[in-house]
């Protein structure tokens, strides 16, 4: 039997993720959470060997919880199920060692197939998003200045980000600088676009 840990937001998705997991002989979801800051504490106390996680959670998101999954508990493999196929939000996967990443439109015996896949030591990603990926821009933005960019999408202040990253409101205000110029952006806004649309920002 392949224990699972489901982390998702919106309750109908995760009710019928549950339904459609429990028609499977070899599957058992032994966990819900519906916020990224439960997903560790959760998988430390179930056990599970494969964690399915959206993208977009509140807490924190999908993404940074599976890189910290991936390094507290690594006998957890992560299938990443996201409705976001942007080339850059793969990469970031991938950086966060996710073994899986399908769309939320694949269908259930995709999905199911996936999960043995990766509970079995595999890869499962999907053709399409991977070719995407292949194709995808690299960012050039430092982890630093994609930090600064997120929290400026978030509708934070350069003083307030300066006191959330400890750093000067000058160093921060710089930082927006470098990222603008480097995306050669007209302003923060475009910026914050085109970073989102690339899929360096979840």
């Amino acid at each position: 039997m392949i224990r699972i840990l489901l982390a998702e937001d919106m309750g109908m998705v995760r009710g019928a993720l549950v339904a459609l997991l429990g028609l499977e002989d070899d599957l058992e979801v032994v966990a819900q959470v519906e916020r990224g800051d439960r997903i560790l504490p959760t998988a430390l106390e179930h056990r599970p060997d494969v964690a399915i996680i959206d993208i977009g959670l509140p807490g924190i998101d999908g993404l940074t919880a599976a890189a910290l999954l991936a390094e507290e508990l690594p006998s957890c493999r992560t299938l990443i199920l996201t409705s976001l196929s942007r080339p850059g939000v793969l990469r970031r996967a991938l950086d966060a060692k996710v073994a899986g990443f399908l769309p939320k439109d694949a269908s259930p015996q995709e999905l199911a197939e996936a999960i043995r896949r990766i509970a079995a030591g595999h890869r499962a990603i999907d053709l399409q998003l991977a070719l995407a990926a292949w194709d995808g821009a690299e960012s050039p933005l430092t982890k630093r200045e994609l930090e600064v960019l997120r929290l400026t999408a978030a509708g934070d202040e350069a003083p307030e980000i300066a006191a959330r990253l400890h750093l000067s409101t000058g160093t921060v205000r710089n930082y927006l600088t470098s990222v603008v110029t480097k995306l050669n952006a007209r302003n923060r806004v475009d910026a914050v676009r085109i970073a989102h649309e690339s899929g360096w920002l979840v």
